[in-house]
């Protein structure tokens, strides 16, 4: 493969997000590219293009064109997706495209960098290094005690909260391309700002029996009262409806491919495995059922099968505004 790098055009901040644009030319096709280029631990890259073919370009032969997005430590790929096509008409000479990656909660300081590689068809694949830098993040770390009800809650090993925890997974790491429900920054899904725990806090469990385990918190809490209504966050398809032993109650909705909400502890749920829920609506409402030391909402993101942080969605992330 042959290394390209990228023209830069400009540079300018969103709320929260810094977005880069970039462009490449060739003899059968450009490339328009908007994406946030700061790699942060326990966030996501993401990166919208544009593909079109140039004005007077004669098409001999429909070629399917594919791209992914990679992100590197040094030379090795630490995390990678696929493009998935948002718009496409016949009428037009382009398309948009887009892809997300997470980044890990767990990313120290290291040598990063953003990799492109795009193939106009099998014996045209380029690669286009994208310009980005690493900011240091700093996570919580907190210490909960657990009582008799939460402690066999956190150290069951059961065959039931086995198969849970699989079914889970084996939705969050499920990506159909065709599902692209919603572009729009996401919302919160409770008016609440009275945080209880973030995404990526550093917990240690202390177990009745004098026992402890250390493990990460993959989502958001708010502390609200029992009852309090839970909105989706944004437009989506409900993949799961359920009670489970750790998270109680409990609802995931899909909103792009690979891209997952999560509400966790409810008290009641007012939707089923299959609606398609609008951004705002009312899906539920909050509890503690499941492990739980009290009321709150649990409210998490998943991309690719990983936590990232909600805060981080309630940006244009998608870049739909530009």
């Amino acid at each position: 493969m042959k290394k390209i790098a990228l023209t830069l055009l400009c540079l300018f901040q969103l709320i929260g997000l810094f977005a880069e644009n970039a462009k490449y030319q060739c003899d059968d096709y450009n490339l328009s590219l908007t994406y946030n280029e700061v790699i942060t631990p326990g966030e996501a890259i993401f990166v919208r293009m544009t593909v079109s073919t140039p004005k007077n370009h004669k098409k001999t032969k429909d070629i399917e064109q594919k791209a992914t997005l990679q992100m590197l430590s040094d030379k090795k790929v630490i995390e990678y997706a696929p493009f998935y096509i948002l718009q496409k008409t016949k009428k037009s000479n382009s398309f948009e495209m887009l892809a997300g990656i997470p980044v890990s909660l767990w990313l120290t300081e290291g040598n990063y960098s953003l990799k492109l590689i795009f193939a106009n068809s099998a014996s045209d694949v380029k690669e286009f290094i994208l310009p980005s830098s690493y900011k240091h993040k700093i996570f919580n770390e907190e210490i909960l005690e657990l009582d008799a009800k939460n402690t066999a809650i956190k150290t069951d090993n059961s065959p039931e909260r086995a198969a849970q925890i699989e079914k889970l997974n084996n939705i969050l790491f499920t990506t159909i391309p065709e599902d692209v429900y919603s572009l729009k920054k996401f919302i919160t899904p409770t008016e609440s700002q009275r945080y209880t725990a973030w995404c990526g806090d550093r917990r240690t469990y202390k177990y009745t029996n004098g026992k402890s385990s250390t493990s990460l918190h993959y989502g958001n809490d708010y502390g609200v009262p029992t009852g309090t209504e839970v909105h989706a966050c944004a437009d989506g398809k409900v993949v799961m409806a359920e009670n489970r032993i750790s998270t109680g109650y409990s609802v995931v909705i899909e909103h792009l491919p690979g891209l997952y909400s999560l509400y966790y502890h409810l008290s009641e749920m007012n939707v089923k495995e299959g609606d398609f829920v609008k951004q705002s609506q009312i899906i539920a409402k909050s509890g503690a059922t499941g492990l739980a030391t009290g009321p709150h909402l649990h409210w998490e993101i998943r991309l690719n099968g990983a936590a990232v942080c909600p805060e981080f969605f309630l940006n244009d992330f998608t870049f739909e505004e530009n």
